[in-house]
């Protein structure tokens, strides 16, 4: 028979995309047309006349895709009632699927989707109206992370654990840094700044907290981590992640490349590391644990 000593927590994370079949579906509608953006540059290349490149389409797809993947795993966890959870998808998944349409409708059509010069007025129209879903998508993230900050402990919250929330936290507040590049490339008109400053560097890697954070804060809870050992790690890898973004802003700010074997660049990679590390060990102390308790992983005694 089984083991009946199983990882409590191990029980509480199973509330991972509960409920959430048509974001799942949307995250899987981006990920398509990401590979049939991949597979119209092997057959015509990533340049269309006179601005666009389906190569900036594919990347789009891909990590807005990503992206909506994540927040179907979160929101299972924010406690909301049924109601709000369908209200809040529904805004949302509107927003996601504008954002698909035309990032990839308008690059086949060799037009730059959010900043064009050679489009019609209805080009710049839809730029104009990229730029609000930019801001509506931003305004739906902080419903999102609301939740993670309050004091009262939600029936998702508990089941997730705090070591999960406080790692979500920390995702969102990288997140905000990643729409704050944002902003700042509206403002710009582009993802360029200075001589060499690249604006997507700081915006991607914060988005990506929202798959790389939580990862610990997960592995940790998946383990029944002592809690006060599992926040020092989540601490250590979200603290190392922002500090990273913060490093890539500052190096960006100064119109330098991010690629460059210098102070700032160098600190982030170092920070990254750091984050590697703590992912590393809480990826460990899951596996210590399923040593610990067979049952957990599934085996027979």
């Amino acid at each position: 028979m089984m083991n009946p000593q199983v990882i409590p927590s191990q029980i509480r994370v199973k509330t991972l995309f509960r409920g959430e079949k048509t974001l799942l579906l949307l995250s899987l509608t981006g990920f398509i047309l990401a590979a049939l953006m991949a597979l119209y540059i092997a057959l015509f290349g990533a340049e269309v006349l006179p601005e666009g490149n389906v190569e900036s389409a594919f990347s789009f797809n891909a990590a807005i895709a990503m992206f909506v993947l994540s927040v179907a795993a979160i929101l299972p966890l924010t406690g909301w009632t049924e109601r709000k959870r369908r209200r809040f998808r529904f805004v949302f998944t509107a927003g996601i699927a504008f954002c698909y349409g035309a990032e990839t409708i308008q690059h086949l059509r060799g037009i730059n989707p959010r900043f064009t010069e050679a489009g019609n007025v209805w080009d710049r129209i839809t730029g104009m109206l990229f730029g609000l879903d930019s801001l509506l998508l931003i305004v739906l993230t902080v419903m999102l992370a609301v939740p993670f900050w309050r004091k009262s402990k939600s029936k998702s919250r508990t089941e997730g654990g705090p070591l999960l929330a406080l790692s979500i936290r920390y995702a969102f507040l990288s997140v905000f840094l990643a729409y704050a590049g944002g902003i700042w490339m509206i403002i710009e008109e582009s993802r360029y700044t200075g001589d060499s400053g690249n604006l997507i560097f700081l915006h991607g890697l914060g988005f990506h907290a929202l798959q790389s954070l939580p990862l610990i804060g997960w592995l940790l809870t998946s383990a029944g981590s002592n809690i006060r050992h599992g926040r020092l790690v989540v601490h250590t890898g979200g603290l190392a992640w922002l500090l990273a973004i913060l490093a890539l802003t500052f190096q960006t700010a100064l119109g330098r490349t991010v690629l460059e074997l210098t102070a700032l660049p160098l600190t982030a990679l170092a920070m990254l590391q750091i984050w590697g590390c703590a992912a590393v060990f809480a990826a460990a102390v899951l596996y210590s644990s399923r040593q610990e308790y067979p049952a957990a992983s599934g085996k027979q005694i």
